[in-house]
């Protein structure tokens, strides 16, 4: 048996990137002999397993092949006899194919290194083209690794074009696109995830939201994702800066539609409400406790540091505003219910009586 680290924790280990996570091979093994070590088996589809101690997840090699359509439609194989180099074959990209082993000599039969080094993102064999979701992944990627100067080989970008012409991207499912399109958020780099998908067509597909990318709103977009920091390029300021852009995201339901989380949608819904009176010409107390009121902020809190999270990117004015808000929802929570009651105040007058208070407690801010 034989243990060899692969993917992503080679490849960013070579571009001196920070690994945040180590998955393994394992050549010459079967599930017995790996339970009998003591690793735990948590995949079914093919055998994954953790190891006892670290809990790194290490896969038997393993080939696959095609039957049916889409990203699942794959029947796999992990006897002891396949070795390294054909587990490294169906991979998807060269970069992503890269082994090393326990003496830490690399394995690298089909030249990523040499395509880091091109800082290219080349498919490693035709068996790219079965798996619609790798098209996703490519454009992750992409994104990911953008600001290094990686660009996508022409012969894969035309294997791209080919599966999305063919209608494979159809197969996937809208919560398995989602998954891509969050880590490519979370990278910080949706504007070039959207592009390269753009370019190919299949935005309709993907996120049919961001579908006028090359229009005067998708350059406006553009422009407003450039001014956000990066570590919180997320979608809900994706959402935010779309709106600001007149993008129409009313035309969609993202939660049903597309799978988009609740929380998001929820969000995004936040802004809609209160950025409007966050904006407004008039700025009191009594517009803070509006703000408050829809976003059940004394009882949500997060959903008024969501809305100042997004608002912080619009302009100082906002920035400053949001400051006043968090100063104020402090101020508000001195204000009890229990003390409302023992001056007879009873049912719906609670909630009045309770936010005169709040307002003349906030009052302070503005004196």
């Amino acid at each position: 048996m034989k243990i060899y680290l692969v993917g992503g924790a080679v490849r960013d280990e070579l571009l001196g990137r920070p690994i945040l996570e180590r998955d393994y091979v394992v050549v010459g093994s079967t599930p017995e002999q790996m339970e009998a070590l003591g690793y735990q088996q948590v995949g079914k589809d093919f055998p994954v397993f953790l190891h006892p101690e670290s809990k790194d997840e290490h896969a038997l090699a393993r080939t696959e092949r095609k039957q049916g359509q889409g990203y699942t439609g794959f029947i796999c194989d992990f006897a002891p006899n396949i070795t390294l180099e054909e587990d490294l074959m169906r991979r998807d990209l060269t970069v992503n194919a890269i082994a090393r082993d326990q003496d830490g000599s690399l394995i690298d039969p089909y030249q990523g290194q040499q395509d880091l080094e091109a800082r290219v993102l080349r498919h490693v064999s035709d068996a790219f083209g079965e798996d619609p979701l790798r098209v996703l992944r490519v454009a992750r990627f992409a994104a990911r690794y953008h600001h290094l100067g990686f660009t996508i080989a022409p012969e894969t970008q035309a294997l791209m074009q080919r599966m999305v012409d063919d209608g494979e991207l159809a197969t996937l499912t809208k919560e398995r696109v989602w998954q891509e399109i969050e880590k490519s958020l979370k990278d910080g780099a949706i504007d070039v995830f959207s592009e390269v998908l753009a370019s190919l067509n299949a935005l309709p597909l993907v996120m049919p939201w961001l579908n006028e990318w090359t229009s005067a709103d998708g350059q406006c977009l553009k422009a407003r994702l450039a001014q956000l920091d990066p570590q919180d390029n997320d979608f809900l300021l994706m959402s935010f800066a779309l709106w600001q852009c007149q993008a129409q995201l009313d035309d969609y339901n993202l939660e049903q539609d597309f799978k988009v989380p609740k929380a998001y949608c929820e969000a995004l819904r936040d802004l809609q409400a209160a950025l409007p009176v966050l904006q407004g010409t008039q700025w009191q107390p009594q517009t803070i406790m509006q703000i408050f009121n829809l976003l059940d902020a004394s009882r949500r809190p997060q959903r008024l540091t969501l809305l100042c999270k997004a608002a912080r990117t619009f302009s100082d004015e906002l920035a400053s505003r949001c400051d006043t808000l968090t100063h104020a929802l402090s101020l508000a929570a001195n204000v009890k219910a229990q003390d409302v009651i023992a001056l007879g105040f009873k049912g719906p007058q609670i909630k009045t009586e309770m936010d005169k208070l709040k307002i003349q407690a906030m009052q302070a801010l503005f004196d």
